[in-house]
């Protein structure tokens, strides 16, 4: 018997600014609103069971496509958001993701550490592949949570490659029944360029 999760980074969002909006609520940008729409007809064979999905507004219509496409509805978790980095914003973020990719056990407060979010990812991921064993699930989610996620799972993994990860990706973790560990495919896994 084999599951597939496939996770789905979202599609290009709405630049993050200091005054909004907020990361529950900002959206896709129109790029890609398109984008969502063209990765429907990818994403539909086989037919998934179900869409789940992070509660960030931007995942969500990254998927909402495909799930209207089959008459389902999307459904989210709590877990599936993307990394509490525990920054206020700022437009100099990246040497903060660096440090935290260098020291996974690092966590800022009020936030979760890379190796907090790794554990996050692949239990809210394994819950779902359990809970429809044997079908598809599609799951929207971040390009941080996916990275981890793959990490989690043991692919080769590193801040680089979340870094030039493609907005949107899709990659499928096929789980088996007696393997340890799914089979991870996707851009920049297995020789698959990242772009």
């Amino acid at each position: 018997m084999q599951t597939e999760v496939v996770l789905v980074r979202h599609a290009i969002s709405v630049p993050r600014t200091a005054d909004g909006p907020d990361e529950l609520t900002r959206p896709l940008a129109l790029d890609g609103l398109r984008q969502a729409l063209a990765l429907a007809e990818p994403l539909v064979v086989p037919r998934p069971a179900a869409v789940w999905s992070s509660p960030y507004l931007r995942a969500i219509q990254t998927v909402a496509p495909t799930a209207h496409s089959h008459g389902l509805e999307v459904q989210t978790r709590w877990e599936l958001r993307e990394w509490d980095d525990g920054l206020a914003f700022t437009d100099d973020w990246i040497p903060h993701y660096e440090h935290s990719w260098a020291d996974p056990s690092f966590a800022r407060p009020g936030g979760e550490s890379m190796d907090q979010l790794t554990g996050r990812a692949v239990a809210a991921l394994r819950t779902l592949a359990g809970r429809y064993a044997g079908k598809r699930v599609l799951v929207g989610s971040h390009g941080t949570f996916v990275s981890r996620a793959l990490c989690g799972f043991g692919a080769a993994v590193d801040r680089h490659f979340w870094q030039h990860m493609p907005m949107p990706a899709i990659y499928c973790l096929r789980f088996v029944a007696g393997a340890q560990q799914p089979e991870v495919t996707g851009p920049g896994l297995g020789g698959v360029p990242l772009r």
